[in-house]
C-alpha cells in the first residue's frame, strides 16, 4: 500500500497541472489543431461539397447520398456561422469534427464522404483556399491604400519639402512625390499578392494521403468548382507542400516593412521638431500624465507588428527545412502562423489607409524645411556644369565654396551678393538666381520619374489607369 502510495504521488508529481491525468492529457494537448483550424470551416466544407458531387457525377458513390452530404454539410455550415456548432477537442481537427457531426445529421451516408480523399490532401486544400481568398482581400487593400496616396499626392504634386538621404537634408523634392513613392512599393507589393495567386491556383483535393487514388475521380472537375485553374501535377509533393504558405508570409512580411517604414517617417514628421504633419485624434492618444502631447500610437503598432510578421515567416521556414516527403505532424503547426500574420497585415494596411486619409499636411514647415541645409546646393553645381561648362568635378569644388560662404554669412545660398558669387567663380551671373529657390530646383526636375510636379501628375495619372 505505501509503495502504491507512493508511486502514484510520484505520477502525479510528474504529469502535474493540466497533464495531470498523464500521457493521454499531453497527447491530446500536442495533437489538437481544432483551437485554431476551426478558422477554415468554410473552406473544408466548400471542399468537401465539391469532392462530394464530383464523386456522385462519377458513379463512386449515389446521388442520392450525395444530396443527404451536401444537405448536411450545409446544416452545418449554417451552425457553426450562427454559433450553434460545439467544437470538441477529443475530435482532433476541423475535419473530423465537421465529418462526426455530419455522421450524426445523416448516419451512415457521411461515411461515403471521405471515399478517395485523405486529411492529407483536405487539409491541403482547406489551407490553400484560405490562403489564396486572404491575398485577394490583400490585393483589395493595398488597392484601396495605394488610392489614398494617389489622392494625396494629387493634392500636394507643388508641395515642396525637404528630400532625405541618410536622413539628413539632400535635395527639395515634392510632397507629392514622395507619396508616389509608396504607391511604387505598394504597388510591387500588389504585383506579387497577384502573382502568387496565379501561382498558387492549383487545386490538391485529389491525390490522397500521397500516392493519389484508384478510384476513378475527376480532379479537374473538382479544380473548376473550387474555382482553381486545374489540379496539382504530383500527388507527393501536393501533400507536403506549403509554399503557397511560405510565399503569403514572405509577401506579408516585405509589404509590413513597407509599412513599417511608413510609419517611422509618420512618428518623426508628426514630432515638434520636424511638424510635417498632424495626426488626427482617430490615430492618436494622449499622454496620461502630459496634456500638451499627442501620441502617434497607431503608426507605433503598425512599426511593431512587422516584428510578428516577420517572426511568423522564419517560424514556418524552420517548421519546413528539414522535413523528408511527404506529409509529416510538424505541418500542423503552418496554420497558426499564416492566420497572425494575416490578421497583423489586414490590420495595419486598414490603419495606415486611414491614416494617410485622415493626415493634415502643413506644407508651411514642410517648404521651411525644405530650404534648410542648402538643399539647392546641386542645383548650382548642374547650373555650372549646364551653363558655364565645368567639369562636374570642378562644379563640385565651386559648389562647396559657395556653401561655406553661406554658412559663413548665415544666410541661404539664394541670398548671397552676385559679386561674392562671382569672386569664387567668375563665370557665375545672375542667371543663377533661377535656380537657387526650392521651387525652382523642383520644377527643373523634369526626368521621367523625377520630383518635378508636371512628372509627378504623369505618374499620378499612369497609376489611376492602373489601380
Amino acid at each position: 500500500m505505501a509503495d502504491g502510495s507512493s508511486e502514484t504521488k510520484s505520477s502525479n508529481q510528474m504529469w502535474g497541472g493540466r497533464f495531470a491525468s498523464g500521457p493521454d492529457a499531453i497527447m491530446e494537448e500536442i495533437n489538437a489543431s481544432i483551437g485554431f483550424d476551426k478558422k477554415l470551416y468554410a473552406q473544408d466544407i466548400r471542399g468537401s461539397i465539391a469532392h462530394a458531387t464530383m464523386l456522385a457525377h462519377q458513379g463512386i458513390i449515389s446521388a442520392e447520398d450525395k444530396d443527404k452530404i451536401v444537405h448536411g454539410l450545409d446544416t452545418i455550415l449554417s451552425e457553426i456561422d450562427s454559433g450553434a456548432f460545439e467544437f470538441s477537442r477529443r475530435l482532433e481537427d476541423i475535419h473530423m469534427n465537421i465529418e462526426a457531426r455530419l455522421a450524426a445529421l445523416i448516419g451512415p451516408a457521411a461515411g461515403r464522404l471521405h471515399t478517395a480523399r485523405s486529411r492529407n490532401d483536405q487539409v491541403a486544400l482547406d489551407f490553400r483556399l484560405w490562403v489564396k481568398e486572404e491575398l485577394q482581400k490583400t490585393e483589395k487593400a493595398l488597392t484601396g491604400l495605394i488610392a489614398a496616396f494617389l489622392d494625396r499626392a494629387e493634392e500636394h504634386a507643388e508641395t515642396v519639402m525637404p528630400g532625405f538621404t541618410h536622413l539628413q537634408t539632400a535635395q527639395p523634392v515634392t510632397f507629392g512625390h514622395h507619396c508616389m513613392a509608396y504607391v511604387e512599393m505598394f504597388g510591387r507589393d500588389r504585383a506579387r499578392v497577384r502573382h502568387a495567386i496565379e501561382h498558387m491556383d492549383e487545386s490538391p483535393i485529389g491525390a490522397a494521403a500521397l500516392a493519389g487514388t484508384g478510384f476513378p475521380i475527376d480532379r479537374h472537375m473538382t479544380a473548376k468548382a473550387l474555382g482553381f485553374r486545374e489540379p496539382t501535377r504530383n500527388s507527393i509533393d501536393t501533400v507536403s507542400d506549403r509554399d503557397f504558405a511560405l510565399e503569403f508570409l514572405s509577401i506579408a512580411a516585405i509589404a509590413a516593412t513597407h509599412l513599417s517604414r511608413l510609419a517611422e517617417e509618420i512618428v518623426i514628421w508628426s514630432t515638434p521638431q520636424f511638424g510635417f504633419i498632424r495626426l488626427s485624434d482617430a490615430f492618436s492618444t494622449g499622454s496620461s500624465i502630459m496634456p500638451q502631447k499627442k501620441n502617434p500610437d497607431a503608426a507605433e503598432l503598425v512599426r511593431a507588428k512587422t516584428g510578428r510578421v516577420n517572426g511568423s515567416l522564419v517560424a514556418l521556414l524552420t517548421v519546413m527545412k528539414g522535413l523528408p516527403l511527404a506529409y509529416s505532424k510538424d505541418m500542423q503547426e503552418d496554420k497558426e502562423q499564416v492566420f497572425d500574420a494575416a490578421e497583423s497585415l489586414e490590420l495595419a494596411i486598414a490603419a495606415m489607409t486611414g491614416m494617410i486619409r485622415d493626415v493634415t499636411i502643413r506644407a508651411d514647415r514642410m517648404k521651411a524645411a525644405a530650404g534648410s541645409g542648402y538643399s539647392t546646393a546641386t542645383d548650382l553645381a548642374d547650373w555650372l556644369v549646364r551653363e558655364a561648362g565645368l567639369p562636374f568635378r570642378d562644379a563640385h569644388n565651386v559648389t562647396g565654396r559657395v556653401v561655406a560662404l553661406a554658412e559663413q554669412k548665415g544666410c541661404d545660398l539664394a541670398d548671397l551678393p552676385l559679386a561674392e558669387l562671382q569672386a569664387i567663380n567668375s563665370a557665375i551671373t545672375d542667371k543663377v538666381y533661377g535656380v537657387l529657390t526650392v521651387e525652382a530646383s523642383v520644377a527643373s526636375r523634369t526626368s521621367f520619374g523625377g520630383t518635378a510636379p508636371s512628372e509627378v501628375r504623369k505618374q499620378i495619372a499612369w497609376w489611376r489607369a492602373r489601380n
